[in-house]
Parts: structure tokens; C-alpha cells; sequence
């Protein structure tokens, strides 16, 4: 039986953690911020949690793989 593929898109997007946690950058900061508030820009510079619901799913496009 052929082995599971790493999904290309997943693994550009998300990182996981030591502690099988998924890391993802906020959406909304690539471009045209001007419009928003220093404390949303701010915050909108840490990385962030995937809520647990979309852990397993994610974490199985990686194939258990941290990139």
C-alpha cells in the first residue's frame, strides 16, 4: 500500500508543536493595513493556535511531520 502524501498547502501554512498543537499565522496581514489600528496590526503579529476541532485534521495532511 503506497504511503500518504504530505499536502503541499498545509505544510506552507501551518507548524506543529511539540505538544501536537497547530501554530498558523493571522489572516489579514499581508496587505492594506493602513485602515487598521496599530493594536489590531499588533496583535495580528503573533502567530496563533488552531482551536483543537481543526487540529486532527491538519495534523494529518503533515502526516505527524513538523516542518
Amino acid at each position: 500500500m503506497p504511503k500518504q502524501k504530505t499536502h503541499k498547502g498545509t505544510k506552507k501554512r501551518f507548524r506543529l508543536t511539540a505538544t501536537g498543537k497547530v501554530k498558523h499565522r493571522a489572516a489579514g496581514t499581508s496587505h492594506l493595513a493602513s485602515r487598521m489600528s496599530q493594536k489590531r496590526k499588533r496583535n495580528l503579529r503573533r502567530t496563533d493556535v488552531v482551536s483543537g476541532v481543526e487540529t486532527r485534521k491538519i495534523s494529518d495532511l503533515l502526516c505527524g511531520n513538523s516542518y
